[in-house]
């Protein structure tokens, strides 16, 4: 029996087994490679897509729990904002092996999309359940700042 769902503003069907996780429904029968497989548990957020407004871990989240939802991966994230933050990981060399940065893109594009400028404690808390084995931190963390800036410096927050 086939799922629908919705996976970057496109009705899908899928045929695999409603218990199976997302991820692979995504990567396998879909072709959204984006989404990373790391850990398998929750504990890494590789996996991070957005499910009706809400981040989530595709490695557990089943295609059943998908049903008639919203799904957003990294390759439906676009527009501005999108753009200016792979500019600034560009920039500041945010990846090394770039395994974690899509996980790492969705989060850190809901806090640069946001209506107030985000502070550094910010930014920190939110990537704190992201893991990084290659240790990148630094310059994601500085990639992430120079997105925030360019969004600032366009006009793009409120100074409530």
């Amino acid at each position: 029996m086939a799922t629908a769902f919705t996976v970057n503003g496109k009705r899908v069907e899928v045929t695999t087994d409603a218990e199976t996780p997302l991820i692979y429904a995504l990567r396998n029968e879909l072709g959204l490679r984006g989404t990373r497989f790391g850990c398998g548990g929750e504990d890494c957020s590789a996996c991070l897509v957005i499910v009706d407004q809400t981040r989530r871990c595709s490695c557990t989240y089943l295609v059943a729990d998908a049903a008639g939802k919203s799904v957003q991966t990294i390759e439906g994230i676009t527009g501005n904002i999108a753009d200016i933050l792979r500019e600034a990981f560009v920039e500041a060399g945010a990846g090394q092996c770039g395994y974690c940065l899509s996980g790492i893109f969705v989060t850190a594009h809901e806090l640069v999309a946001g209506k107030q400028r985000p502070s550094i404690e910010e930014v920190k808390k939110s990537l704190g359940r992201h893991l990084c084995r290659c240790g990148a931190h630094a310059a994601i963390l500085r990639g992430i700042g120079k997105a925030i800036d360019a969004v600032d410096e366009l006009g793009g927050y409120r100074n409530d």
